[in-house]
């Protein structure tokens, strides 16, 4: 259940945090780094059981191999999902202006491609220009926002909206930039597997077959050689397997969901640890066409019948906790927190039942609310079959909705059928995630806006679409908090969707051979190894231990 951190898109430039990381690449720091990685251990990692891998490294498909977005290629900048930080990593600086229509990079100048081609702003261009010439490589839509892409100098771009979008300037920015020289001369981008690829980033694909392939530091990089030499991803063809080789140390670094993660895993070593990252919210979606559900007083008690502890510890074995009803994710977007609102959910199944009787539902002979015009509540919640905690988590939930006389049913559909089901409004309530992104923006705009691209319940509210356009149209940190500050209300009040659980980043890592790794008190970037390009800022903060 798998878009800086509570930062803002706002003008002014990006704060260089590889840079300092890197110690600005001066000459002594970097012959450190060479010795530090000519004896360290390589680094094993199995973000998941894939079973085999194939030879493909295309930064712009959906299916490449793990270290393809992020350890080969890069895009401009990266903005946490966990933290405030951001990372220049292409780019050095950005800058709005315009009215927020226009952004200014400026790119770093010391970059050069693996074959040892100069990096320079025509590879930007031709990145967005080959994006824009094959709309299925463009699978963030850049182009639905952007009007022109421009290169002033050989270390400039400008990127000229149509209209002004700031927070979608970070979908511009995370996008992978690949080198004109080669890939102007690839017929189907789309389709080409990109089997030696040349890139910019820390590492070198070294060596592949299906079963295991490797990484190697690339010594020119231009923060400095990492000091992980070796990167290998071996595949695995079960969750059972891969936690056996977690557990014996083979494995350093992976993102599994193990449900007894003590006994299975840190109970093995004291160099075993994890890091199960609040990331998104999950909710229970309503359908509002459903005339039921279209009450007010129906989610009101829907919402105070849930008991959201106990979904944590029986649905997601303790690593989840409840939701706030602000839809922001704790205590990540802690700085968003309008101080006027409640920031945690009460469990009131007594006061569920007040609110429908008020409303005049009534209890018919077997024990089930009916509307005034004599509806029965009857539900049904869907959720993907297979995906075990979401399923018991419904489980739990329709039977505390029937306990109060809302008559409740669990539907498990294929996953291809569920989407299908929630985009075309063909249920009643749906467990389902956010889409979230470095600011709670990303998850409210998509949640809730007139066009979210997973407004899958159907809101659609004046003062919503109002307070989603003052975050959009500003670079003002202050109006933009204003504007979430009225969205957190809107969530409180209206309940267009019933937060839950705070979703998590799953991942498991080792200190055996490395120290430095993101954790809850240093929680720089996520630590989850299929979160791209956030392991390659990992990596960069990773050192042998002594």
């Amino acid at each position: 259940m798998k878009r800086i951190g509570k930062t803002t898109l706002a003008a002014g430039s990006a704060v260089l945090m590889m840079g300092a990381l890197a110690g600005c690449g001066s000459s002594s720091n970097a012959s450190t780094t060479s010795a530090a990685s000519s004896t360290a251990q390589p680094l094993i990692m199995a973000p998941a059981p894939y079973g085999s891998y194939t030879d493909n490294f295309n930064p712009f498909s959906t299916s490449n191999n793990p270290g393809t977005d992020g350890f080969i290629y890069e895009p401009l900048f990266y903005f946490s999902t966990v933290s405030s930080n951001q990372y220049g990593l292409l780019g050095q600086s950005y800058q709005w202006s315009d009215g927020g229509k226009t952004l200014t990079v400026d790119l770093r100048t010391n970059v050069k491609w693996t074959n040892g081609t100069p990096f320079t702003s025509k590879d930007v261009v031709f990145t967005f220009n080959l994006l824009k010439q094959n709309p299925a490589l463009d699978t963030s839509g850049v182009w639905t926002k952007l009007q022109s892409v421009t290169a002033p100098n050989a270390h400039t771009v400008v990127f000229q909206f149509n209209q002004t979008d700031v927070p979608f300037g970070v979908y511009v920015l995370e996008t992978y930039i690949v080198p004109e020289s080669i890939w102007s001369k690839i017929s189907d981008p789309a389709k080409y597997m990109n089997s030696q690829p040349v890139g910019t980033g820390p590492y070198l694909l070294s060596s592949f077959n299906a079963e295991d392939y490797k990484f190697t530091a690339n010594p020119h990089y231009y923060l400095g050689k990492p000091k992980v030499p070796v990167i290998e991803v071996p595949a695995y063809d079960s969750n059972n397997s891969l936690n056996e080789a977690l557990a014996a140390g083979q494995v350093g670094w992976s993102g599994q969901f193990i449900p007894d993660i003590k006994g299975v895993y840190t109970s093995k070593s004291p160099n075993n640890h994890y890091w199960f990252a609040p990331y998104e919210v999950v909710g229970l979606f309503p359908n509002l066409k459903n005339p039921l559900l279209s009450q007010l007083a129906v989610r009101q008690a829907i919402n105070l019948a849930i008991n959201r502890p106990e979904l944590g510890q029986k649905g997601e074995y303790g690593y989840e906790k409840a939701a706030s009803p602000t839809a922001l994710v704790l205590p990540f977007q802690k700085s968003y927190l309008n101080p006027s609102l409640p920031v945690s959910e009460t469990y009131n199944p007594t006061k569920a039942e007040q609110i429908l009787e008020k409303a005049g539902f009534k209890k018919n002979a077997s024990g089930v609310f009916v509307s005034p015009s004599g509806q029965p509540l009857s539900l049904t919640i869907q959720v993907p079959a297979g995906w075990s905690d979401w399923d018991a988590d419904c489980a739990i939930m329709a039977q505390e909705l029937s306990a109060i006389g809302i008559q409740t049913t669990v539907t498990q559909d294929a996953y291809g059928e569920y989407v299908a089901n929630l985009q075309g409004g063909k249920y009643d309530l749906a467990m389902s995630w956010t889409n979230p992104g470095p600011t709670p923006y990303y998850a409210l705009y998509n949640s809730l806006g007139s066009t979210g691209d997973w407004n899958i319940e159907g809101w659609n509210n004046a003062a919503t679409n109002n307070a989603l356009n003052a975050y959009a149209s500003s670079t003002n940190p202050a109006v933009q908090k204003q504007a979430i500050e009225t969205l957190e209300g809107i969530m409180v009040n209206d309940l267009p969707f019933i937060p839950v659980l705070d979703g998590a980043l799953w991942d498991e890592y080792s200190t055996a051979n490395y120290t430095g790794w993101p954790t809850q008190s240093d929680p720089y970037v996520t630590n989850a190894p299929y979160s791209w390009p956030a392991p390659e800022i990992v990596v960069e903060h990773l050192t042998p231990k002594s």
